[in-house]
């Protein structure tokens, strides 16, 4: 048998009854990362939306599914996240413009535009805006966000407990 042997039977999409149906809604990790990067890419939907305040962090929900939300926030240089966690929720954060470093208790990223992370249940985190130009970033949480508890960063040596910069040096309690 040759590859000329090796033809199909007309055309798959001909078939419908053997395709998998469309979600309506995304339901697994791939397909939420998904959902970010069509937003993202969308900048018309988010873009007129967004706010700088310098008192507070802006966040505005940008949509609610079956079981998910879609949160849109903008960081001006300094503003930052306590270290938290999301309790029950999963997610995905993309950063849409500018630059955001994410801690956690074991390192640091740095998150420049079109940057993504996914974060299970229970991660333990705080995002900040260290650089000089604002920031946009998109959140998708599944299930919906209910709880985000804040953790109190244990300091280890003289120069974190000025500066709070080196990662290593939060811990979760």
């Amino acid at each position: 048998m040759n590859d000329s042997d090796l033809k199909i039977a007309g055309d798959i999409l001909e078939v419908p009854h053997l395709l998998k149906p469309p979600r309506e809604h995304p339901v697994t990790v791939a397909e939420f990362v998904g959902l970010a990067r069509a937003i993202a890419a969308d900048r018309f939907q988010w873009e007129p939306l967004v706010r700088y305040d310098a008192t507070t962090r802006w966040y505005h929900r940008l949509r609610t599914g079956q079981g998910y939300e879609v949160w849109l926030l903008s960081w001006v240089p300094g503003q930052g996240s306590a270290l938290h966690d999301h309790g029950r929720s999963c997610g995905v954060l993309t950063v849409l413009e500018g630059t955001l470093t994410e801690r956690t208790p074991t390192g640091r990223r740095v998150l420049c535009t079109g940057a993504q992370r996914v974060f299970a249940p229970g991660c333990v985190h705080q995002v900040v805006n260290d650089a000089l130009e604002p920031a946009v970033s998109l959140h998708v949480y599944y299930p919906v966000l209910t709880e985000m508890a804040t953790h109190t960063p244990r300091l280890r040596g003289a120069h974190a407990a000025v500066s709070g910069d080196s990662p290593e040096d939060l811990v979760s309690r």
